[in-house]
């Protein structure tokens, strides 16, 4: 059994994001974990059908990262054999006009999941306080007021049954050179390479300022952060699918009873 709660961002406690190694193992080897993320996997299956059946309660996965760290591979990893039918993903890119018109959360309070449904971030309205406040789009008070926002938001969502699962992968700048530089050396990657990535690079500092501050702010009690090492994949699949596992066993769903006897439908009856 891995620990991640050795990635967990305390609550009301002084973190530092320099601290967080972004590789790690805790001594397992690849072979190892590759068979327990399979195990995790069908654990997630069977609890996901309970929770889709029960429609009491519902999971929210948010997912942040620096470009190239794995978002998209990690979510299409941890929700293999998922039924779709009981799962949504939603990626935040850039606002919209409409949306640029309402409140920050007002875009991010749609995609919430309903009652049953496992729903994931692929970034999230941490955006807003992460390459905003790197870029300077919105006052320095404005970005101050939404991390209380963000609390609210969250404690909203937990309250009326939604349980809050918050991921940033972490990777070393080192670690995106790599992941850039590999992209164009492949000519199946090519479709991934955004020059943009390469501006928002010379940023990083800042954003690592702007991540930690996010996290000391945003790691709650009912909705905490993890900072996990993501640069050995098959390691960082083990322990979200893990942490994914042991969230949904302890939200513990439950099959309805059924509305009819059925005693009164003997299975050999049926023609």
């Amino acid at each position: 059994m891995i620990d991640y709660s050795r990635y967990l961002v305390q609550p009301n406690t002084s973190f530092s994001l320099a601290s967080r190694v972004t590789k790690d193992t805790q001594g397992v080897d690849e072979e190892e974990a590759r068979k327990k993320v399979k195990k995790n996997r069908k654990k997630i299956v069977k609890l996901q059908e309970r929770l889709f059946a029960e429609r009491e309660q519902s999971l929210l996965i948010v997912l942040q990262a620096m470009d190239t760290a794995g978002k998209d591979s990690t979510i299409r990893e941890v929700t293999k054999g998922i039924n779709p039918q009981g799962c949504r993903v939603a990626s935040f890119k850039a606002p919209t006009k409409r949306e640029l018109e309402q409140d920050f959360l007002w875009r991010v309070h749609f995609h919430t999941p309903r009652k049953g449904y496992i729903g994931i971030f692929n970034r999230s309205h941490y955006e807003d306080v992460l390459i905003v406040k790197v870029h300077g789009w919105a006052d320095p008070d404005v970005i101050e007021e939404r991390y209380a926002h963000i609390n609210n938001f969250e404690k909203l969502l937990t309250e009326r049954g939604t349980r809050i699962i918050k991921i940033m992968l972490n990777v070393s700048k080192e670690y995106q050179l790599y992941r850039l530089r590999r992209r164009l050396e492949r000519p199946d990657k090519h479709w991934k390479f955004n020059p943009g990535d390469l501006k928002e690079r010379e940023h990083w500092d800042s954003y690592m300022a702007a991540y930690e501050v996010a996290l000391n702010k945003c790691s709650t009690d009912y909705a905490p952060w993890h900072v996990i090492p993501a640069e050995e994949r098959w390691f960082r699949d083990l322990v979200i699918t893990q942490l994914i596992a042991d969230t949904l066993e302890d939200m513990d769903p439950q099959f309805p009873e059924p509305d009819f006897n059925p005693a009164d439908y003997p299975p050999e009856s049926l023609v």
